[in-house]
């Protein structure tokens, strides 16, 4: 009996934090993706890196780490992997004028389980805490076009970016080497 009543309580103090909704106030649009739910919450933005190992470098890392949100609600560390766009891009760029800052963020989280996803963030509109006027997360491939000016063409930026198609050159499209990438078109094309 006295195992039963600890159980419950237990999972009684668990509850709270389990159902907490985030999607109230929320204007997100929805991507049609499985298990996917508005929310809009504050947080901090933080390298991840840092957050997780204690290796910490100044301005969450200039660009070269994945940045997190640190949920101010429950200290949830929050993985945004994607921004308002139709790739799956941009989230780290869109958050790094932000590092450090306490900021209100609106969009979808993905949690599922059975995928194994946990508190992943899709990232629509950003601002400070405080401010009235929201950031759309839609800057990530005007900035790759700035950063790229000698990759102007027609279709998707990818075809186009001189470190992917440095990765193809070096390892083939399947990442496996040139001759298995020789191998596979042979037999598949």
């Amino acid at each position: 009996m006295k195992r039963i009543a600890m159980t419950t309580a237990a999972l009684c103090l668990c509850l709270p934090a389990a159902a907490q909704d985030f999607s109230e106030g929320s204007e997100a649009k929805s991507w049609n993706l499985a298990a996917e739910k508005p929310a809009r919450f504050e947080a901090t933005v933080v390298d991840m890196l840092c957050e997780l190992t204690g290796d910490c470098v100044e301005d969450c890392g200039g660009g070269k780490r994945q940045l997190g949100l640190l949920r101010a609600a429950d200290g949830v560390l929050v993985y945004p992997n994607k921004n308002s766009q139709p790739a799956f891009t941009g989230a780290a760029l869109e958050l790094a004028p932000y590092c450090g800052a306490e900021v209100e963020v609106d969009g979808l989280m993905i949690e599922d389980p059975e995928l194994g996803a946990t508190n992943i963030y899709l990232v629509q509109k950003i601002r400070e805490v405080g401010e009235s006027e929201w950031v759309t997360a839609n800057s990530w491939t005007k900035k790759w076009a700035e950063a790229h000016p000698d990759a102007e063409g027609k279709g998707p930026w990818f075809r186009r970016d001189p470190r992917v198609n440095g990765m193809i050159e070096e390892s083939g499209y399947l990442g496996l080497g040139l001759e298995a990438d020789a191998a596979f078109i042979e037999e598949w094309f």
